[in-house]
């Protein structure tokens, strides 16, 4: 079944990388209200740099180190304010897909000594639940010809280029490496291709706590 999205309104959004304009949707998918952060003009244009995040309110919102979210996400905004064009989408599927609930649990299990990945399975979810049709939508509706996708994920490559979308190159985005995200980053890198440089990671042992 095709997707069909309907962009409701937009609004300027001046930030710390420059003014944005930041564009709600809703789709014939689910009840939730997708987000494009768009800068400059990206219509019938190619080559334009584009991040397709996932939410993260812990990340996004508490600025939480255990992982490299809202870093990935704030780094996004930087290159695209300084390449002066881009689109951000921020989609609303929490927890690679499984919600915040989930998620909350999920880092109860890693508490224990479980990664990333074991924690998703025990809890009856796959390592990543996202999907990206959305995304694809919402990119035809704003008019990119061509994209530069900012990622580490091949997986996200992979599905957006299914979709039907021109993805011309992938655009590596490196977060900070702490000591509370290093496992992290270690385990999405070793157990889901993600292509992180494993030489900046100091790895910790399984049973370190975010402090």
């Amino acid at each position: 079944m095709s997707i069909h999205v309907q962009q409701l309104a937009c609004a300027r959004i001046p930030t710390d990388y420059g003014k944005f304009y930041l564009c709600l949707y809703e789709n014939s998918k689910d009840d939730k209200e997708h987000l494009a952060l768009v800068m400059g003009e990206v219509r019938d244009q190619d080559n334009v740099l584009v991040r397709v995040h996932s939410e993260c309110f812990t990340g996004d919102v508490l600025g939480s180190r255990r992982c490299d979210c809202g870093d990935q996400l704030h780094g996004a905004m930087r290159i695209i304010g300084e390449a002066g064009q881009g689109v951000v989408l921020y989609l609303r599927q929490e927890g690679r897909g499984i919600g915040l609930l989930d998620k909350l649990r999920a880092y109860n299990l890693q508490d224990q000594g479980y990664d990333t990945v074991e924690a998703n399975l025990m809890l009856g979810h796959q390592a990543d639940e996202r999907e990206y049709d959305i995304a694809a939508a919402m990119l035809a509706d704003l008019g990119v010809r061509s994209i530069l996708l900012l990622t580490n994920n091949p997986d996200k490559v992979e599905s957006l280029r299914a979709l039907g979308v021109d993805v011309r190159e992938r655009v590596p985005i490196q977060a900070p490496v702490r000591p509370e995200n290093a496992f992290y980053l270690s385990t999405k890198a070793i157990r889901m291709r993600h292509q992180i440089d494993l030489n900046r990671l100091q790895i910790l042992g399984k049973g370190d706590k975010p402090h």
